[in-house]
């Protein structure tokens, strides 16, 4: 985007393009209004993909879209029939203070009057708007290809109010890739924008407002100062709380487990549980084997363990020592050695911890009774999906969330691949629950 500055810096040159340049008057005097020198790169087919000085659009189609990489991209597939230029994103938004003379618990919203907002133009945006304006004054029509999403929908009706294009007339082209199949289709059948979705970015921008500074002040208060409450966050703290409360309250309640290992060789048995001791003991107290081991080294010696589910036809659950160490002699255990400790955080009957280790005497004979046979076919996951791919950027490549969709929007929006022609959109939109792919 180009920017106003007393000395611009020029943009890169694309691909067959051209760089209008506007030659800046002097720098005018302190306190008085002026226009500073600007650079607008003009592309194959008229595309401007920063706001300047608006190129010639009389008798062409206008398509606004939010990012100026965007589009470059789009108007490759369009042709010279069609003038893009780029609103850098929302160019309208509730004020940052009431106006003068007006009383407003909440800046930009009427609370008495059916929460009633009121938007004005951005100050940063105001060149960029005069510039559609007069873009749209002598094109043929104005589609509005801004991004597919709630807020995407909500920038088009902003772009509409301030073009004074009729939102009931207005064309909309929404598409979830940036590829040429997707664009002509896009534009075959445009559609008027859906005031449901603007409706709804308004509700959450509204609320965002509203719990911005009514809430605020009570962060100020308790917190420290400068912290601003958010419309998620702040419920989201409640639910944690509220959570965090249960977790406190929650008495557990006392459980037993009869857990045996058992060999495959019955002339073996004993070898195998004397070298199973053995293993044991030679782990430091503070850091015992952990089950991943246990299961790994019988394995090894065609050993398993089992964990007991029904004893005398009836299913296991054991809610006592005595009950437990009873059913536990009737297979024929004996007690080698008790260990109990406490736990200083636990609650109830979790702050204590007992096991007891031992070995089989005179026990009944034990025999497998089936062995099941699972097949099961792994599947490829699905194409990602806008919380996927955040999981997938920060595990596996320990990206902040951040850098993940900067990234993603760059893949959307096009990378300039030379060997295939230049911009080219090489994933579909990232902000989604759909697993949809292009064609």
């Amino acid at each position: 985007m180009a920017k106003k500055t007393t000395k611009p810096d020029a943009p890169k040159k694309p691909a067959a393009a051209k760089v209008a340049k506007v030659k800046a008057p002097r720098k005018p005097a302190a306190g008085k209004k002026g226009v500073a020198a600007v650079e607008a790169v003009v592309g194959e087919g008229g595309v401007i993909t920063a706001v300047g000085r608006a190129p010639k659009s009389s008798g062409k189609h206008l398509v606004i879209v939010e990012s100026p990489t965007k589009a470059k991209t789009i108007n490759k597939y369009l042709g010279s029939d069609y003038i893009v230029m780029a609103s850098v994103g929302h160019v309208r938004d509730l004020p940052a203070r009431a106006p003068k003379g007006v009383k407003q618990e909440v800046p930009g919203v009427d609370l008495e009057n059916n929460f009633e907002p009121t938007y004005e133009i951005l100050p940063a945006k105001k060149q960029t708007v005069a510039d559609l304006k007069r873009a749209a004054k002598s094109a043929a029509d104005v589609w509005f290809a801004t991004d597919l999403d709630r807020e995407g929908e909500a920038i088009a009706w902003h772009l509409a109010q301030a073009l004074d294009v009729p939102v009931a007339t207005a064309k909309r082209v929404v598409f979830n890739a940036i590829t040429k199949t997707e664009i002509q289709h896009a534009f075959s059948s445009p559609r008027p924008i859906d005031e449901a979705k603007v409706n709804a970015q308004q509700a959450r921008r509204i609320l965002d407002r509203i719990v911005g500074y009514q809430v605020s002040p009570l962060l100020w208060k308790k917190v420290a100062g400068g912290l601003s409450a958010g419309r998620v966050q702040s419920v989201a703290a409640r639910l944690v709380v509220e959570r965090e409360r249960e977790i406190e309250d929650f008495l557990p309640e006392e459980y037993w487990k009869v857990v045996g290992v058992f060999g495959a060789d019955m002339a073996g048995a004993p070898a195998l549980a004397a070298a199973w001791k053995a293993w044991l003991a030679e782990a430091p107290a503070e850091e015992p084997r952990t089950l991943k081991d246990r299961l790994a080294w019988l394995s090894e010696r065609k050993g398993f363990r089992a964990e007991l589910v029904e004893a005398g036809g009836k299913p296991f659950k054991a809610d006592n020592r005595d009950d437990t160490l009873a059913i536990a002699k009737t297979l024929g255990f004996v007690v080698d050695e008790a260990r109990e400790t406490q736990d200083p955080k636990g609650r109830g009957p979790a702050r204590f911890l007992a096991a007891y280790t031992g070995h089989i005497e005179k026990a009944p004979d034990f025999r497998i009774q089936s062995v099941e046979t699972e097949r099961r076919s792994a599947r490829p996951s699905p194409p990602f999906i806008t919380s996927t791919l955040q999981q997938a950027g920060s595990t596996r490549l320990g990206f902040p969330l951040q850098r993940t969709m900067r990234i993603a929007q760059q893949l959307y929006e096009g990378i300039d691949l030379k060997t295939l022609g230049g911009q080219t959109g090489l994933i579909t939109y990232m902000r989604t629950d759909s697993t949809h792919i292009s064609a």
